[in-house]
């Protein structure tokens, strides 16, 4: 064995070897170390209880299908020299290092409204400070700058190894099988031509598979009412611990917590850190947030004198969550004052409290989003066509539409 070889037993893939020193090297720095403490699915496994993946255990697993997708590219006679090998390779394992604690539900709760997407690459261009300027080409593969576009579509697109990994990682860790797809071999029918990802004609099935399985994962388990119902209170607590601390109140909550309830920190807040390092910034604090400073700000919160904070933080604690009506068209007002007057009737809150309780939005999602970057199939002739267009398969057109659902949570009792 190489001396820089490692072999992950991975109970999606099955044995995952890594060979490059400096991926060993970023794996092992505590930046990226801090996935571990990150759930995958945030609150999933209120709902299906073997959902404790980490963000982890899914970097490591995108990181072994992208090194198979490389591999079956030089295979297949396109030139992909070392340097962008490494390249997509850190590019694919950094891409959710900025996820906040809780992954989705809290993304644009702890720092102010910024997708994971941009903490990710303001952190992969700090490691690159770290390791001499090594992951330029990530970093450029990551954002779409670099000449080959293609290693950018492997990383994200329609279908990439973040989704191809995510779909059979949290099947397993669900038991939700219809979710399952077979991710060698699409990886097997992978092609380039234009600078584009292509599939072979023979992968169309294996495609529709993937889409069929991704339409069904979101509504089984991303978008489950119960987990939505979970995650706004997640959200409620974290909005009403913010009110409260930034209305004079001494809440106790994790140190790592609690620097970001006083007031917003923004992108800018969070960048300037990066270039002045120091104890107390956005950054320090940031790199040393998880899910267990969450959790243990909940089961200090669940003892607070505010009834708004305690009742919700218990109700997590205990698994006493919110109902969630899931409804093709929006609740009418009247329906949404009813509850929020139920609200403050049954707890004895006021108008303000209320709102903590009585949530509601819109759910979407669309299988195939045939408007954007196009999946595309290399027929045996030479031709390139979008999937959608393929004549024997009206069930991906359907599934390019837009399906909305519009939720509405409240306590159970009223």
């Amino acid at each position: 064995m190489n001396k820089h070889q490692k072999i992950i037993n991975d109970p999606v893939h099955g044995f995952m070897p890594i060979y490059n020193e400096l991926v060993l090297a970023v794996i092992n720095h505590p930046v990226f170390q801090r996935l571990r403490r990150i759930k995958q699915l945030g609150l999933s496994d209120l709902v299906y209880p073997g959902a404790l993946h980490t963000r982890f255990h899914h970097a490591l697993g995108a990181m072994h299908l992208m090194r198979l997708a490389l591999d079956t590219l030089r295979n297949k006679g396109h030139e992909i020299t070392e340097e962008e090998y490494e390249g997509a390779l850190l590019a694919i394992l950094l891409h959710d290092i900025g996820h906040s604690p809780f992954s989705h539900a809290l993304e644009h709760s702890i720092l102010d409204n910024i997708a994971h997407e941009k903490v990710s690459l303001l952190l992969m261009k700090y490691l690159n400070t770290i390791f001499d300027k090594k992951l330029n080409v990530a970093i450029q593969i990551f954002s779409n700058q670099y000449p080959k576009k293609f290693l950018h579509q492997l990383v994200s697109s329609q279908v990439d190894m973040d989704r191809l990994d995510y779909l059979q990682r949290d099947s397993f860790f669900t038991g939700v099988v219809e979710g399952n797809v077979g991710g060698d071999r699409i990886i097997s029918m992978l092609e380039v031509r234009n600078d584009e990802i292509v599939w072979e004609e023979k992968a169309i099935y294996s495609i529709e598979s993937f889409l069929n399985a991704r339409r069904l994962m979101y509504w089984q388990v991303y978008l489950h009412k119960t987990t939505v119902a979970t995650e706004q209170m997640l959200i409620q607590a974290i909005r009403r611990a913010k009110f409260l601390v930034q209305n004079g109140e001494n809440l106790q909550s994790m140190p790592a917590l609690a620097y970001f309830l006083d007031k917003k920190r923004g992108i800018e807040d969070f960048e300037k850190s990066i270039q002045v390092q120091g104890t107390d910034s956005v950054f320090e604090h940031f790199i040393s947030l998880d899910d267990y400073d969450v959790l243990g700000s909940i089961k200090l919160w669940a003892k607070s004198t505010d009834k708004v904070l305690s009742q919700i933080s218990n109700g997590l604690l205990q698994r006493n969550l919110f109902k969630t009506s899931l409804e093709n068209e929006k609740h009418s007002a009247e329906f949404i004052q009813q509850k929020l007057q139920n609200v403050q009737k049954a707890g004895g809150f006021s108008a303000e409290e209320a709102n903590f309780f009585v949530v509601h939005g819109v759910l979407s999602n669309a299988a195939y989003q045939a408007g954007s970057q196009k999946i595309k199939l290399l027929r045996k002739n030479g031709e390139i066509t979008d999937i959608a267009e393929a004549a024997d398969l009206p069930n991906i057109k359907a599934m390019s539409k837009i399906v909305k659902k519009y939720f509405l949570c409240y306590p159970k009792l009223v």
